[in-house]
């Protein structure tokens, strides 16, 4: 068997989604992604640990995530993982880890939070989703 560059996650939206446009006009939108893991430790107290999640959808699925999410919005992010090198003011190289988005599902109700959706998928894609080459400075 070959490779597999696969992720799934379930959370909620951190902050409203941003958009961005490649300077060839292609867009991408920018979301955090919370997600907790619980867990009790031997001494019987129970702990929690957050972790937050960078994800990025391009094209179509980035207007559809711009138009039906908010902050307090609870996903389903379906996708592979792409790491971006760049380097920061001081000079020093420095590395970005964050999930490419093949399909969103919105899971929340409008009860649960400002996000506006019913629940079916926000995107997907019959194969991998091929990103634009323009460099994208976050």
């Amino acid at each position: 068997m070959g490779s597999l560059n696969k992720v799934m996650i379930i959370g909620r939206l951190g902050k409203d989604p941003e958009v961005r446009y490649t300077t060839s006009g292609q867009n991408v939108a920018s979301i955090n992604v919370a997600t907790d893991f619980k867990w009790t430790n031997k001494a019987g107290e129970k702990q929690e640990k957050t972790e937050w999640h960078r994800v990025k959808a391009w094209g179509k699925l980035g207007d559809l995530v711009a138009q039906y999410l908010a902050k307090g919005s609870q996903v389903c992010v379906e996708g592979r993982l792409e790491t971006s090198e760049y380097t920061d003011k001081a000079g020093v190289k420095k590395y970005s880890t964050e999930i490419v988005a093949d399909e969103i599902v919105f899971l929340g109700s409008r009860a649960d939070g400002a996000a506006r959706g019913t629940g079916a998928p926000l995107g997907s894609s019959a194969g991998p989703r091929e990103a634009p080459q323009d460099d994208i400075p976050f």
